[in-house]
């Protein structure tokens, strides 16, 4: 698998959770991308961001001396 090939599945699921892809884009990843390979990015990032979100929260609690 080359290296633009695994870079479409973020690529596409980073633009899918924006909400902001052009019809023709879209179907064409659509046709070219493996479902269970676009939910498994889908929940890796969305669990990447929550982590995120959850750090930040505790280092600006902490931060501010609560």
């Amino acid at each position: 698998m080359t290296l633009a090939r695994c870079l479409a599945y973020p690529r596409a699921v980073l633009w899918s959770f924006f909400g902001i892809r052009r019809g023709a884009a879209a179907r064409e990843e659509i046709t070219t991308l493996h479902p269970a390979g676009l939910i498994a990015t889908g929940v890796a990032l969305a669990a990447g961001l929550v982590l995120l979100l959850v750090s930040v929260a505790r280092a600006m609690v902490a931060w501010l001396g609560t």
